[in-house]
């Protein structure tokens, strides 16, 4: 953990990306370990909030949240409010109570798309879970059982056509590589290809939805 403390200070020293919010992306193959990874490193930057991208995702918009999590989450960020959203229940198939998210130094955003062009402006920096798909994949049709195999089935071929589409690796600054014990952190894309680490649009510069 103690690695994994050095690249959060990093993380805490980079310029604000949305408003006051230091706004991190951690994306990947579903089962990758993203969520993990998101709440080992939230408790090491003192309890950064996390936002899951599956409380905002839907059976019928698997990937066509973007709307919500700008309206919801980083426009009111972006003004240094708190944020406000709906999470998804996925047993009944509708949104719930209205949760808080309020505008901590960092917020951590997790999950397959986290990285995508629409969001990246907003980003000060994406890690992206370095896992082949085929390994996640078969990760996550473990871990959620039989009783999920038709959803796992379309699931697989909403996720290709994403990152055939919108691919995250290439812009991510960071490639994470879980181990036995902790993580190995290396650097993405991005930064070897000497991209400023950055992404410092406030909500009057990125792009509209």
């Amino acid at each position: 953990m103690d690695d994994l403390a050095r690249h959060a200070d990093d993380l805490a020293a980079l310029p604000p990306s949305c408003g006051p919010v230091r706004l991190v992306a951690v994306d990947g193959h579903a089962g990758s370990g993203k969520s993990t990874f998101a709440a080992r490193l939230a408790a090491v930057l003192d309890g950064a909030p996390v936002l899951h991208l599956d409380d905002l995702a839907t059976h019928e918009e698997l990937f066509g949240w973007t709307g919500r999590l700008r309206e919801q989450v980083i426009l009111p960020l972006s003004r240094g409010e708190s944020a406000r959203y709906a999470p998804y229940d996925w047993t009944e198939r509708r949104f719930g109570p209205a949760r808080t998210l309020d505008p901590a130094p960092v917020v951590l955003v997790e999950g397959v798309g986290a990285g995508r062009r629409r969001v990246r402006p907003w980003l000060a920096a994406l890690c992206w879970m370095e896992l082949d798909r085929e390994t996640s994949w078969e990760r996550g049709r473990r871990r959620d059982g039989a009783g999920l195999t038709g959803f796992w089935d379309g699931w697989t071929v909403a996720e290709d056509r994403h990152f055939t589409e919108d691919p995250s690796r290439p812009y991510a600054d960071a490639l994470v590589r879980q181990l036995p014990e902790g993580y190995a952190w290396l650097e993405g894309p991005r930064a070897t290809a000497g991209a400023n680490r950055s992404v410092t649009h406030g909500s009057r510069n990125a792009p509209p939805y």
